[in-house]
């Protein structure tokens, strides 16, 4: 492979960028994008090697609109990490406390930020597209009455001042970001897939399909449903599990699983990904 570039959701100082810096090092070469669905075609396209994609938040659950992006687009897993989320609440330089009449963040950043907002009873939380984004915006504005919550490494990008530091409601707060790229690439020390797979509505049946792996003891890391696209009431199911496609248990599982069901896709299999704090990086000069 060439050139490693990862596209990531977000302006620079996001936590997504900070979660590529973490896994490939901090020198890797990374792509902003505006929206999930740019960061997919980026890496489906060539723009982008591999694509940094955050699935799940130990706080607000699962990322929908990333599970279904995976379904729709012809990438593969062969990676994760678990990156620790650490908000702080930012402004201009002067600004105060009590000057504070707006705060703006991405709505997941916003919702592990209840106590804090709630403590400014003149402070109006508004959605933004982005944590680090909503920095750059108040930076360009040079607004005198409004916050951001996002990263330290934010801060740094745009010069602005940090008033408090960690102020997420629970400090066990992690993001678990998934690594993609298109799809027929190998992993060596995989020890986790993931599938999709959808049966009929039929009573029983998402029990005999899970009996596949529960009658050859493999773990069942996570379970997710999702809508079927133009079948109401009808679903896919998302499984992580503990296991490799190499010859042995979780290969004949899912053998057996294809038996039972509609139709089954192998998402990735890779290496379960550790828990890590984001480093900063120094000031980006084109921020």
């Amino acid at each position: 492979m060439g050139e490693i570039k990862v596209a990531f959701q977000g302006e620079y100082g996001a936590f997504s960028e900070m979660a590529a810096r973490a896994y490939f090092g901090e020198s890797v070469a990374v792509l902003p994008r505006p929206n999930f669905v740019a960061l997919f075609s980026a890496v489906e396209t060539g723009l982008a090697s591999h694509g940094m994609v955050p699935i799940e938040n130990s706080l607000m659950g699962s990322i929908y609109e990333n599970y279904d992006n995976l379904l729709k687009h012809g990438l593969q897993i062969v990676g994760e990490l678990k990156l620790r989320i650490v908000p702080n609440l930012i402004v201009n330089p002067g600004v105060s406390l009590e000057d504070i009449r707006f705060i703006y963040s991405q709505a997941p950043a916003l919702a592990q930020c209840k106590n804090l907002i709630a403590s400014l009873p003149k402070a109006q939380a508004i959605m933004a597209y982005d944590t680090a984004g909503a920095v750059r915006q108040i930076k360009e504005s040079g607004a005198r009455d409004a916050a951001a919550i996002a990263s330290k490494q934010a801060a740094i990008d745009y010069g602005l001042e940090i008033l408090r530091e960690g102020i997420e409601d629970d400090h066990e707060n992690y993001t678990r970001f998934l690594v993609v790229v298109p799809e027929g690439q190998a992993v060596k020390d995989a020890s986790k897939t993931s599938i999709v797979f959808s049966m009929q509505n039929v009573p029983g049946a998402l029990f005999k399909s899970l009996s596949a792996f529960a009658l050859r003891d493999l773990n069942l890391l996570k379970i997710e449903s999702r809508p079927l696209v133009g079948k109401p009431w009808e679903y896919s199911f998302y499984l992580d599990i503990e296991g490799h496609l190499g010859p042995g248990a979780c290969s004949d599982a899912i053998a057996h699983l294809r038996e039972m069901v509609s139709s089954v896709r192998i998402l990735g299999t890779y290496a379960q990904g550790d828990v890590v704090e984001g480093a900063v990086r120094a000031r980006r000069e084109d921020t």
